[in-house]
């Protein structure tokens, strides 16, 4: 009995210091890709309207009957062709009493400097009448000015855009009479862009035009204005795309546009799943250790979504795997068993 109480001793002391068998946690499968470098052009997209680059507003310089308008909105004109004319009799008029207040300054000049000279007038009676004279002849200019004025001749080639007033109608000096577009300046697409991509767009800049009314066909132009200032409406700011001469281009056409951009930074490119919380900016990526199976959580700085990918600008290299699946159930530093995403 002594013995087998031994045994049973030696059995309860190796069972209880016995250490247990590690069980082995299943890792979690992930698919991962290739970080790689950026060798897309970036291109800002916007939308907009065909206008001539040149749309004058055409008026009188002084204030009358308008007597006369020869085009309609949509005509063609030449360079000096007659547009509208004023009703001749106030300006007329006003010449003819101009004229006559002229001559009689200066019967009166005349007139003193022979007193003068006679010694029956002093020099003062001499220059009240030359002032006279010169205001005479101010006036006679000013209204000679306005009666050659009183028609209004187109100052190039072009089309009428619009007409606003009409034959009868009593318009005051500077009214607009006709708006015209003048041809010789040629047709631009003017785009809002907004202040991050005006930041990023030069003048100069190559932009690729698409008008649907033209069928679609893919037009090249170039940005030739950025405005100096945003519109305090929309806060954006109006660039303009020079367009090429091409048969069917109208003023008022609705065309798109893809500007090459200026990139800050060219970047590296990922697939959109491996970016998540993004905000302003910035956004998190987990990214496969070298020569580990492990995971490190990482922010990173992003640009615009393409096609391509997402453009990050700073925080990975080109040949950094980064992981696309399972991010929400990941945790910095956690093991993972990483599979290649096919391409």
């Amino acid at each position: 009995m002594r013995k087998l109480a031994n045994i049973l001793g030696l059995l309860a002391l190796s069972a209880c210091t016995a250490k247990p068998q590690p069980v082995e946690q299943a890792l979690l499968s992930v698919s991962v890709a290739q970080v790689r470098a950026s060798t897309d052009v970036s291109r800002v997209a916007a939308a907009g309207t065909v206008r001539l680059r040149q749309e004058t507003n055409l008026g009188f310089t002084s204030p009358g009957r308008i007597a006369r308008i020869a085009v309609n909105p949509g005509d063609r004109v030449a360079k000096g062709q007659l547009l509208a004319t004023l009703d001749m009799t106030t300006v007329s008029a006003q010449l003819g009493a101009a004229s006559a207040e002229q001559l009689r300054a200066a019967a009166e000049l005349r007139r003193a400097k022979a007193l003068l000279a006679g010694g029956w007038v002093s020099p003062a009676r001499v220059d009240t009448a030359q002032a006279a004279y010169d205001a005479a002849v101010a006036g006679t200019r000013v209204r000679r000015f306005a009666t050659d004025t009183a028609r209004i001749f187109a100052p190039s080639a072009g089309v009428v855009l619009a007409r606003p007033a009409e034959p009868s109608q009593v318009v005051d000096s500077g009214t607009p009479v006709i708006v015209l577009g003048e041809e010789v300046r040629g047709y631009v697409l003017k785009v809002p862009l907004s202040d991050r991509d005006a930041a990023r767009v030069a003048v100069g800049a190559a932009a690729t035009v698409q008008i649907a009314s033209l069928g679609g066909a893919s037009i090249d132009g170039h940005v030739v204005q950025i405005g100096g200032r945003a519109d305090q409406g929309t806060g954006t700011f109006e660039a303009e795309i020079r367009l090429p001469a091409a048969p069917g281009l109208r003023s008022g056409q609705i065309g798109r546009a893809a500007i090459v951009a200026r990139d800050q930074s060219a970047g590296v490119l990922v697939p959109p799943a491996a970016v998540f919380a993004p905000r302003a900016g910035e956004g998190f990526v987990y990214v496969l250790r070298h020569g580990s199976d492990r995971v490190s959580l990482r922010k990173v700085a992003i640009s615009e979504a393409q096609d391509q990918g997402v453009r990050v600008l700073s925080g990975l290299a080109p040949g950094e795997w980064v992981i696309v699946s399972g991010v929400d159930r990941l945790h910095d530093a956690q093991r993972v068993r990483a599979q290649r995403r096919p391409e």
